[in-house]
């Protein structure tokens, strides 16, 4: 299957299948969704969720988080993977945030990429989620289903090579959704270690399936007709 077929029909999967496709993580406003996407690296959107209520409600505001230190937001967050790191990084984020940018969230990558605890995949779900800017955050899930599908070649071997790769790929008014297309497909369908293969709609889409399961390009034109 050439890229732009598979492209095409995998994208009109998702739009038909998944109309409706945002964040697991829970928030009110730019501020609290950067606290939650920083708290969540390498964590589950599920455990950042029981732990911000909390948080948001003790330090609503930029202000109020700068003016707190790491180790009493420690105790809020400490359930959290790398809890010293990311109370550091909370605490410093905030005071850049009143001091740099008038308490106000970046709305741009140079900026946000500034902020302690943001990386570019960070500042790609801000663009995304907050701004809806055609941003593609490649977090291990978008990785792993972009692969598999066969979106992108053995080639691309970084996150930043598969965000290229998607962007080129993806019309620019679908990125935001893609995104979360993704990682959700990745979450609950094209889980790493047992990927849910026999129930999942893209099967004769996926590069993965019909290599694994011996699919001829005969069954497959059958099947996609």
């Amino acid at each position: 299957m050439r890229k732009k077929e598979r492209y095409e029909k995998v994208i009109a999967w998702f739009q038909e299948n998944v109309p409706v496709a945002e964040t697991e993580l829970h928030y009110n406003n730019p501020y609290e969704l950067l606290i939650a996407v920083i708290l969540s690296a390498q964590c589950t959107d599920k455990r950042v969720n029981m732990i911000t209520p909390t948080l948001y409600k003790d330090f609503p505001t930029p202000e109020a988080l700068a003016a707190t230190t790491p180790e009493v937001v420690f105790e809020y967050i400490r359930s959290v993977s790398y809890p010293n790191n990311k109370a550091k990084h909370l605490v410093g984020m905030a005071k850049m945030l009143v001091n740099d940018f008038q308490s106000q969230v970046p709305d741009n990558l140079e900026d946000l990429t500034k902020l302690p605890g943001v990386g570019r995949k960070t500042a790609n779900v801000i663009q995304s989620v907050v701004f809806n800017k055609a941003a593609m955050a490649v977090d291990t899930h978008v990785f792993r289903v972009s692969h598999r599908i066969g979106l992108v070649p053995d080639s691309c071997t970084t996150p930043f090579s598969v965000e290229k790769e998607l962007i080129k790929n993806i019309p620019e008014e679908l990125i935001p959704i893609a995104h979360h297309w993704l990682i959700l497909h990745g979450r609950y369908v094209c889980q790493a270690r047992t990927p849910k293969c026999a129930t999942c709609g893209l099967q004769m889409i996926c590069k993965y399936f019909c290599n694994t399961y011996k699919v001829t390009k005969e069954e497959s034109k059958a099947k996609n007709k």
